[in-house]
């Protein structure tokens, strides 16, 4: 979603804005600004890529040792310079970068205009920055108390960054619902709205909880709530390098993210797994532990990939720990009025720990008594403080819009609860859980056999590059892995394409199948493949073009379909992992030899982090 950096310190401001902008373009943006504090506001915003405003940056002011910088993505108002932030206020005595909705800015918006104050853009930022203004003049109040002030008169989700024109030495900063992290370093802080502008500058950080209020000076930080009660700022160390925020040599970060993944699985059951392979220790859950391996129920919340790793999750629970699992998308979840229970678990699944609707969906399950644990990858995001306990996947930074090493990084630690659940419970014998231990620490090695096969999926890229639709089937757990693969296919190759049952092929898709439709079946091999091979029948028989995902060995499959792309051989709980692969590189390649900006797709933000 839409990003902040700011900058107080003794350093020159514009460069640290301008690159901690470049950091943030992944979250997806449609427009870009600075502004800069010396002798009063410079303030430089356009329409486009942080390029564009770089180069508005070469012939004016860059002077300046306090600064914020936006990338914005619209909420309120179309993409132009006019609502990009930073946004002033009507008589310039402030100015504001702001993520997330005033809810309440339409009634607060009449009552501003009939006190005098006009509007330039259509942004519900610009009706905040006013209302501080508005309060600051006619209170003759500091800017510290007018922000306090206002913040409470709103409603909605902000992260903010201020600064006062009569109050130069100062920035402030606050957040409800929507991210904000501070740096620090020695004479200086940093602000962002996630911590990559900050990994090369300093590895202590401080995150924000709601209604955090910061006032931050070159030498000194006062974090209190906005009621006024002092807090102790909690530093914490980053868990992020700057070769992890590159490309490091790959042409797209998505396609490094990719060949990331026998890594990333190998981190995040790096250190859980015992060295003899005897068992696993998930020590986030430790505090849980009595409830979830008794749980008679179990609800994965999340969005997205996110949602479908949580179909995954599903298959694996219900097969290895015979507990009863409902998946629900958290933003159908948090408008509904759920049944819950203290015995039931929720499990929300989030990248970033920022997805708001997400982050809803579990102050709703916690406010009604259950247990609620969270998946993340984000070390000390909004999800990972508000459950109970959790797992922290391993996969390290995810720069790319589409997520890949996420999902299976999710997948591994679902694995992994599964098994301890099932082995606690007493539905997994300890011959079958070891088993299963030791296939999960060969998947890194297999996944990187499945990588290899890169130029041969490019080829095939080549041959549907200019498909108009599509439609991939599964059966099974290979379902969800069906319709990640369609979404990653649209996301960023703008195809249409959809995810269906295998089964259910006959029940309506089967009418759209024809010799321009190429249909994609994950058909690794388990108790379901006759099945498939039966609906891989169907489609020939209608001139559909088959792209089969298929277990090494297979004959049945590869005698019937167009193409087929191998996997590894593996226990049916593993094959998820392999057989999601080649849908990723398979997107990726066409989505590069049709032009799309496979990093940044059009409409798209990494984080959800607004309704």
């Amino acid at each position: 979603m839409c990003g902040i950096v700011g900058y107080i310190g003794t350093r020159e401001a514009y460069p640290i804005l301008i690159n901690g902008l470049k950091r943030l373009e992944y979250r997806g943006y449609d427009s870009a600004g600075i502004a800069l504090l010396a002798d009063g506001f410079a303030v430089q915003k356009c329409k486009g890529k942080v390029a564009d405003l770089e180069q508005l940056g070469i012939s004016r002011t860059k002077a300046g040792t306090i600064g914020m910088g936006h990338t914005r993505w619209a909420t309120h108002g179309e993409p132009n310079e006019v609502n990009a932030h930073p946004h002033c206020s009507f008589r310039g005595h402030f100015v504001l970068v702001h993520n997330g909705i005033i809810e309440n800015y339409a009634s607060i918006k009449r009552h501003l205009k009939s006190r005098g104050v006009d509007f330039q853009s259509e942004t519900d930022t610009e009706v905040l920055v006013n209302l501080i203004e508005h309060l600051y003049l006619e209170g003759d109040l500091t800017a510290e108390l007018a922000i306090q002030m206002a913040l409470n008169k709103v409603e909605g989700a902000y992260g903010i960054v201020v600064a006062c024109r009569s109050e130069p030495d100062k920035i402030f900063a606050a957040r409800k619902g929507s991210p904000l992290v501070i740096g620090v370093g020695v004479g200086e802080y940093f602000l962002a709205s996630d911590a990559t502008p900050l990994v090369e500058h300093t590895q202590n950080v401080i995150y924000l909880n709601d209604e955090d209020f910061a006032v931050i000076t070159r030498d000194q930080l006062i974090l209190r709530s906005l009621r006024n009660k002092i807090h102790v700022p909690e530093i914490k160390e980053l868990d992020m390098s700057i070769g992890e925020i590159g490309k490091e040599g790959f042409a797209h970060f998505m396609l490094k993210e990719i060949f990331e993944q026998p890594r990333a699985i190998q981190d995040t059951f790096r250190g859980r797994v015992f060295p003899d392979l005897s068992g696993i220790l998930l020590g986030g859950l430790h505090d849980v532990q009595s409830k979830l391996y008794k749980a008679k129920r179990i609800i994965i919340t999340a969005c997205g990939t996110s949602w479908h790793a949580g179909l995954v999750g599903e298959y694996f629970f219900e097969e290895l720990a015979r507990v009863s699992v409902e998946v629900e998308y958290s933003s159908e979840f948090r408008y509904r009025n759920p049944i819950l229970t203290p015995d039931d678990i929720v499990l929300a699944i989030s990248q970033s720990g920022e997805t708001a609707d997400t982050l809803a969906a579990v102050k709703l399950a916690r406010d009604q008594g259950a247990t609620v644990l969270g998946i993340c990858n984000v070390v000390g995001s909004s999800i990972s403080r508000e459950t109970h306990a959790g797992v922290y996947t391993h996969a390290g930074p995810e720069i790319g819009v589409a997520s890949t090493k996420a999902f299976t990084a999710q997948v591994t630690v679902l694995i992994m609860m599964a098994l301890l659940v099932g082995r606690n419970n007493g539905t997994l014998s300890q011959a079958k859980y070891e088993s299963l231990i030791r296939e999960l620490v060969d998947i890194p090695g297999k996944l990187q056999k499945t990588l290899d096969k890169d130029e041969e999926i490019l080829e095939l890229a080549k041959v549907y590059q200019n498909a108009t639709n599509a439609i991939y089937l599964g059966r099974g757990v290979y379902f969800p892995v069906a319709l990640e693969g369609a979404l990653k296919l649209k996301e960023i190759s703008y195809i249409h394409a959809e995810g269906y049952p295998a089964a259910e092929m006959k029940h309506g898709p089967i009418a759209l199948i024809d010799e321009n439709m190429p249909v994609v079946v994950v058909a690794a091999r388990d108790q379901t493949l006759d099945k498939v091979v039966s609906n891989v029948q169907e489609i020939k028989a209608r001139k559909g073009k088959v792209i089969a995902i298929v277990t090494e060995g297979d004959i049945e499959i590869s005698r019937l379909a167009d193409h087929v792309i191998s996997v590894p051989d593996s226990l049916p709980e593993f094959s998820v992992l392999l057989s999601v692969i080649p849908l990723q590189l398979l997107a990726y390649h066409i989505a590069v030899l049709r032009g799309c900006d496979v990093d940044q797709p059009r409409n798209l933000a990494k984080s959800v982090t607004v309704e």
